[in-house]
């Protein structure tokens, strides 16, 4: 085996670490596979002789790479206005593409990316790479080309940032209960119930993209949310469960197309962020193969089934989460 061959097989060991790199400093699947191709021809005739920690190296090669694309796309979009929703990681449980199954694991909740997408180039960088990958600051500040102390500084800055961010619930279980609430209460046009299940800080965001320009936009507090969401009520029949970066989510699709995937943030029981895709475009590229509606009792069936196996014992304990919340899943 020459030095090329056995650099492709290193790369190949890391490329589902590397990815959830790039996905966490791009939130764009579509950028992240090509942050990954732009890697590879970075590092492809480097000796790796000269290499101590292989994945350490590639992690920050990835991350130099991310970090030009940041730069870049920040560039683009100086006179853009409309939202952006990051890509989401769809799972209606019937992948079977290991790579994707990995990044569903190891996914974090879009309202976290919509948070990091707000960081300069600089402060996403440093944090993602010291906090979630624990890159050592003089690596990064190598990326940079700043000192220590900048870099220490930078992540500093951004996990302030990230802390101001609900936390979502650790139970599975009673996250998709409150996402039913929701939809329940939006096919009822019962606009109570529907400000009872919302938080009353809750955000709603919506990105239509350039083909649906017009659906773009971002509302606060409960009643603004309940008011708007009523207007989707005749939608629930086409709703079906999903899991949305790891999280309780649904995707919406009349007649079986794709019409918008919807991420929710639940914190103690009220949802506290919607982020909803409807970007025909985006959609298109998630090649999800959607269900036939569910009749309704064979989805309460399901979610008794879900509960029990989220709780065998029956006594509702809810999940430790890792001390960074975009850290990887154990």
């Amino acid at each position: 085996m020459d030095e090329r061959e056995w650099l492709t097989e290193r790369f190949q060991q890391h490329r589902s670490h590397l990815r959830g790199v790039a996905y966490r400093m791009l939130g764009s699947v579509s950028e992240a596979d090509d942050a990954l191709q732009e890697a590879w021809l970075r590092v492809r005739d480097r000796d790796p002789g000269t290499v101590e920690n292989m994945q350490g190296w590639l992690t920050t090669v990835v991350g130099r790479v991310c970090l030009n694309m940041l730069r870049s796309r920040r560039a683009r979009r100086e006179d853009l206005t409309d939202v952006h929703v990051p890509d989401p990681i769809v799972s209606l449980g019937q992948s079977g593409d290991p790579e994707q199954e990995a990044l569903v694991a190891e996914s974090v909740g879009l309202a976290l990316l919509v948070v990091l997408d707000a960081l300069s180039p600089a402060e996403r960088l440093a944090f993602v790479l010291h906090d979630v990958f624990a890159v050592p600051f003089a690596d990064i500040a190598t990326v940079l080309d700043r000192s220590e102390a900048a870099a220490q500084q930078l992540a500093s800055r951004a996990r302030r940032r990230v802390q101001g961010c609900p936390e979502p619930d650790g139970d599975l279980a009673r996250q998709r209960e409150v996402v039913d609430a929701f939809f329940a209460a939006s096919r009822d046009g019962d606009f109570d119930a529907l400000v009872a299940i919302l938080d009353p800080g809750v955000e709603l965001r919506i990105d239509g993209g350039t083909l649906r320009e017009e659906a773009s936009l971002t509302l606060r507090g409960a009643e603004a949310v309940a008011a708007h969401t009523a207007t989707y009520s005749k939608l629930f029949p086409f709703v079906t469960p999903a899991l949305v970066n790891g999280a309780a989510g649904a995707v919406v699709a009349p007649r079986e197309r794709l019409f918008s995937v919807m991420a929710f943030t639940v914190t103690h029981g009220k949802i506290t962020q919607i982020d909803a895709l409807v970007d025909p475009e985006r959609l298109a590229q998630l090649d999800l193969l959607i269900p036939p509606p569910a009749r309704a009792e064979d989805h309460h069936e399901l979610e008794r089934g879900r509960r029990a196996a989220d709780d065998p014992g029956g006594c509702g304990a809810r999940r430790a989460g890792p001390t960074c919340p975009l850290s990887p899943r154990g």
